[in-house]
């Protein structure tokens, strides 16, 4: 007879009251400091940089000219994808996978991993489409997106911190 490890899933696709460390899919507070990290980092430099383009251009002597620090908010940022696009691989390897198995976060992360690819995508195309339309659209596409992303991931990952907090309660 085949003896199943315990808590291997969740029986009838309902999730157990398991912590996620049980199951695999927790990350270590390493992983989990340097992913909100680069995730913060790469929005607040994204931010900036919307907002020096957009708003804090400085009159030249024939027209507006872009903010000095525009093209530094743009590098900051790029280093930071290339950092996330590091992480993704790691996150997909170490708490996607394994948490594909418990219901109870799976349709967040999902969304999550889509929007993820999806900003990575227009982030390419960003660097290495010329000039037009197709750029254009891309540009607008990745700024809504990467704006919006900091709620469902803040949804996604605060549950777990109020779960961890009240278990430790006596």
């Amino acid at each position: 007879m085949k003896t199943h490890a315990p808590h291997s899933h969740p029986p009838h696709g309902r999730s157990h009251p398991v912590h996620a460390a049980q199951h695999g899919s927790r990350l270590t507070r390493k992983q989990r400091v340097a992913t909100y990290t680069a995730f913060s980092l790469a929005w607040l430099t994204g931010s900036l940089w919307l907002l020096f383009h957009y708003f804090l251009q400085r009159h030249g002597e024939f027209a507006l000219e872009p903010h000095p620090l525009e093209h530094w908010w743009l590098r900051l940022h790029g280093v930071c994808a290339f950092v996330l696009l590091w992480l993704g691989g790691l996150l997909w390897a170490l708490h996607v996978r394994p948490g594909l198995r418990w219901p109870s976060r799976r349709r967040s992360g999902i969304a999550i991993a889509i929007v993820f690819c999806a900003l990575a995508t227009t982030g390419y195309c960003l660097y290495y489409v010329d000039e037009g339309s197709f750029r254009d659209l891309a540009g607008v596409v990745h700024w809504i997106i990467g704006l919006s992303l900091a709620v469902p991931v803040a949804l996604h990952a605060l549950p777990k911190r109020r779960a961890s907090i009240q278990s430790s309660v006596p």
